[in-house]
């Protein structure tokens, strides 16, 4: 219970730091502009502790669950100080506003990159590609009639390893099987099955090419339909963590981020639909695993992990929600970073035509028009928000079976 506890408490603090960096990211943007920072603040609720520094104040709030950075007339109807009128932010160039807005999101994506590249160098990442790399070279290869048999790893005298014999190694990528080039796992066991007898490997080796003649024996297994097959068997398995050297991990880990903003992007898309199954887990039904889940289910899921020794799964969901939310706040819609950069570039858009038909430029938008279109979309969120918390609470999403 207490490493559990201890997780959850980890995954909470890194939700706390990911925060924490997105507002620093628009007040350090602000800053460079020469807008003006009022405060910059962890947290809501009662104030732990401030200090000033220059004109901005820094401080700790007793709730470690946001923050906050005052930008000095981020909107035209924000009250300034006379010397804070020159350099409120409605004022300032569109791209000038956009990037301030922008760069919250962007220390999430940042978060996330650099947490994958630790993983990378360290434990690996996922091997989501399927690529044909070798993770453990068996001891044995040998026939069986039943999948008990087939999944019994006892090697018997005179049973034959190809992989090991022919100097097969963890890590090993195959590029090509008898001049058939293989790109994914699948592509590989099916070149092997259908092999027999000497058959060349082309290999990479920590990046270097390697040929090597690997004996194919053929085996008999069961065929999934009562009856048995014969194939051509190595005795390897793929890898399903892929580890990277530290240059090579740049790389991959860049490579590792822009699949999973895909992914990412692809499950806010299924978002609305996957609300009903929240409500029917409230209800007493089965979890879906592939249902939403909040900062409270993240941070068990997080705990539970860190309990089973499951520390990739742990790094992995702390990066997938900082993708997560660094995505969904650049969404159009008003309160979130994405609603003001729409308004920001809707005001431009709109003075380049005025200036086209030779009229003078709009003002800034009266945000109070606005107000029914986000009170809606706060209503919206605090109500999925509830569905969500309440669902982690009385039917949790569990990495083991209870």
């Amino acid at each position: 219970m207490l490493v559990y506890i201890l997780g959850v408490v980890l995954f909470a603090l890194g939700i706390c730091v990911s925060v924490a960096l997105h507002e620093a990211g628009h007040m350090v943007a602000a800053k460079s502009f020469g807008m003006k920072v009022r405060r910059y603040f962890v947290g809501f609720g009662p104030t732990v502790f401030s200090f000033r520094r220059g004109e901005t104040e820094y401080g700790l709030k007793w709730l470690p669950l946001g923050g906050f950075c005052d930008i000095a007339g981020m909107t035209a109807l924000d009250e300034v100080t006379p010397d804070e009128a020159s350099r409120a932010m409605w004022r300032f160039k569109t791209w000038k506003r956009t990037v301030v807005l922008a760069a919250g999101s962007f220390t999430h994506f940042v978060f996330g990159f650099i947490v994958l590249y630790l993983m990378a160098v360290t434990m690996g990442l996922p091997n989501l590609a399927a690529k044909p790399v070798i993770n453990t070279v068996s001891d044995c290869v040998r026939s069986a009639t039943t999948a008990e048999e087939w999944n019994d790893p006892t090697c018997r005298p005179g049973d034959p390893a190809p992989a090991k014999s022919a100097g097969l190694r963890p890590g090993d990528e195959v590029t090509a099987i008898d001049g058939t080039p293989v790109e994914t796992w699948p592509e590989l066991l099916s070149a092997v099955q259908s092999s027999s007898g000497p058959t060349e490997f082309r290999i990479l080796r920590d990046g270097e090419p390697l040929t090597l003649i690997v004996d194919v024996p053929r085996v008999e297994r069961p065929d999934g339909e009562g009856g048995t097959e014969r194939v051509g068997a190595i005795g390897a398995s793929q890898a399903g963590m892929l580890t990277y050297g530290p240059v090579e991990a740049i790389g991959g880990s860049a490579a590792f981020t822009g699949d999973l903003l895909v992914m990412t992007w692809e499950r806010l898309l299924e978002f609305p639909e996957k609300i009903p199954a929240v409500i029917e887990a409230i209800l007493g039904e089965e979890r879906d695993p592939e249902t939403p889940v909040s900062v409270v289910g993240a941070s068990r899921i997080g705990g539970e992990a860190v309990e089973h020794g499951l520390w990739e799964v742990f790094f992995l969901l702390l990066a997938s929600l900082n993708f997560f939310v660094g995505i969904f706040n650049l969404l159009p819609l008003l309160p979130l970073d994405g609603g003001h950069i729409a308004v920001t570039w809707y005001e431009r858009v709109r003075d380049w035509i005025r200036k086209l038909r030779g009229k003078a430029a709009g003002g800034p938008v009266d945000y109070t028009k606005l107000n029914a279109v986000t009170t809606v979309f706060v209503l919206i969120g605090g109500a999925i928000v509830l569905l969500t918390v309440t669902a982690d609470i009385v039917n949790p999403i569990r990495l083991v079976p209870q």
